[in-house]
């Protein structure tokens, strides 16, 4: 059975899947360079929770949790089926390591997860369940979240963490979709890019601190913590850069493998 890495992906803009960019192209094929897992543990930073939480749903629902966009994402829908024993499995981890989760009954996909997976596996064939961040906690206990899970990749499991490399919604909006990136946005993606090369975990554990216009690119944190937990769930010193790209002029679409 197939071991799969550890992939953090930037999901972008909600309209990711109806304009042409080289972040939407990337995603369309890395499905197939992945190759096909027998479920998905999608990590998105659009669910927030005060201790982990994994949805236990057997039909998933797809949400729409966003607005001001072309309507026409409104219709779309992602119809893979939920993954229940894996959801199970994920609880039951996590609580051996000491870090207290739960199931929810009624959790669907939102679009951090239905948005790059439906480039990623169209035919929605593939069994799926989300695991919550939690927004108030540190890079490091998503990493310990990580560590955690990491054997289910040994099983034919894909840990997928869902969010973005760099993510100001006061920014977003003023450019258009082909705008050349800002500077303080290539610093911070380039400076974060070269720290996963490195290896330095503490570096990007504190990246808070030492990174370039870490506060303007993540006002707050929740778009970049799921990073941590794929930091975690795969190998930090065996990486590789899947994709860079921008959009909007301040939405870096960088992607990483942890194997």
């Amino acid at each position: 059975m197939s071991k799969f890495p550890a992939v953090f992906v930037s999901h972008g803009a909600p309209d990711l899947s109806l304009y042409p960019s080289p972040g939407r192209a990337f995603l369309s094929g890395l499905g197939d360079k992945l190759g096909k897992p027998q479920a998905i543990l999608m990590i998105s930073a659009h669910w927030g929770t005060s201790q982990p939480m994994v949805s236990k749903v057997d039909q998933p629902d797809t949400i729409h949790d966003f607005w001001g966009f072309d309507p026409r994402l409104n219709s779309l829908k992602y119809h893979a089926s939920g993954a229940p024993d894996l959801a199970q499995r994920v609880n039951q981890l996590l609580n051996q390591a000491g870090i207290k989760s739960g199931v929810s009954a009624s959790r669907g996909l939102d679009h951090g997860a239905w948005n790059p997976l439906m480039l990623m596996y169209p035919n929605a064939d593939i069994p799926v369940t989300q695991l919550s961040i939690q927004p108030r906690l540190t890079p490091e206990h998503h990493f310990q979240i990580g560590k955690a899970l990491s054997h289910l990749r040994e099983s034919g499991i894909l840990i997928i963490a869902s969010g973005s490399v760099t993510h100001n919604l006061r920014e977003f909006g003023k450019y258009p979709i082909d705008e050349p990136p800002l500077d303080w946005v290539i610093e911070f993606s380039d400076w974060l890019s070269k720290t996963i090369s490195q290896g330095d975990l503490d570096a990007l554990l504190r990246y808070r601190q030492l990174a370039p216009h870490a506060r303007k690119n993540h006002p707050t944190e929740e778009h970049l913590l799921p990073l941590f937990v794929a930091l975690g769930a795969g190998n930090e010193t065996d990486t590789s850069e899947l994709h860079s790209s921008y959009t909007y002029g301040v939405v870096s679409m960088a992607a990483y493998a942890f194997n």
